[in-house]
């Protein structure tokens, strides 16, 4: 299909005239496999970001059913987790075949492209937006941490944990130095318990309880998931060991407590973790 004058692929023909009051298409994400597919717009110099679900789009193997429900039941979410590390979402709309969101646009780059820099390329590419971010001064990234930790407090006082959230879900400005989270479509209300035994998410960031059918996903289980962020953004990801760390002692011991496999041995709140991180990091971004 084409649009504007970019071209992409699905499995099936779709009508996105819908579109045509929203403004030009500029840019296609396709290659998901969530079920969305999404749209840069721009209208009278202003840019936005559209997700629809209700395309066939190549990479999904469900149904557009479910996407479109999913896409839907994520309304109270964004609504009561707006935030200013947040994208922003300033419309949703039923359209004939499906549902869209229109966020306001932000102007970063996602690190974890798996479409454009499939891995190894994503670690070793010096286009890829993971391998620039690594290569910035620990100060830039700790400070884009701390974004992602100030939100997951609030996440917290706002009784849900974020479930898929991983390096796919940062946005990062490589212009300005700010940092955006997205996609939160699947954060849960809390008491929330596992009910898929393998819960949607990256292993790379995902605690043992979210492989574990009716296991409790809880604080500790996102104090987890702030730890393995810790890691992927100053270590070795999966290799957790304190000769891939970058910065000093104190933070690589808060982030190997926060992801101990045993729930117990963690933080018991991510406010916690936060605190004694913010601590502890204060020296490095002076």
């Amino acid at each position: 299909m084409t649009l504007g004058k970019i071209a992409f692929q699905l499995k099936k023909p779709h009508d996105f005239s819908w579109l045509e009051p929203i403004g030009e298409v500029f840019s296609v994400f396709a290659e998901q496999d969530s079920g969305n597919i999404c749209f840069g717009i721009e209208k009278d110099g202003m840019k936005r970001f559209v997700k629809y679900a209700g395309a066939n789009t190549m990479n999904y193997i469900g149904n557009t059913a479910d996407a479109i429900d999913r896409l839907k039941r994520s309304i109270p979410i964004y609504n009561t987790l707006k935030h200013k590390h947040l994208v922003n979402l300033e419309d949703h709309f039923e359209v004939d075949n499906g549902y869209a969101f229109v966020f306001a646009w932000f102007d970063g780059e996602c690190l974890h492209p798996h479409w454009s820099f499939p891995p190894p390329q994503k670690y070793t590419n010096p286009k890829s937006p993971f391998f620039r971010f690594k290569q910035l001064p620990a100060k830039q990234r700790l400070a884009s941490l701390k974004c992602i930790y100030e939100f997951h407090v609030f996440v917290e006082e706002m009784d849900y944990v974020p479930i898929d959230f991983y390096d796919g879900s940062i946005l990062y400005d490589f212009q300005n130095h700010v940092l955006k989270i997205c996609d939160i479509d699947f954060y849960q209300k809390k008491p929330f318990y596992n009910t898929m035994g393998r819960l949607w998410g990256s292993n790379r960031f995902m605690a043992p309880e979210e492989f574990q059918l009716s296991a409790e996903i809880d604080a500790r289980t996102t104090v987890f998931t702030m730890g393995a962020t810790a890691f992927c953004l100053l270590g070795g990801e999966l290799d957790r060991s304190y000769l891939k760390w970058d910065v000093g002692e104190e933070l690589y011991a808060i982030a190997k407590r926060a992801t101990e496999s045993e729930k117990r041995n963690r933080y018991s709140t991510v406010k916690e973790f936060y605190d004694e991180w913010n601590s502890a990091s204060k020296k490095y971004l002076k």
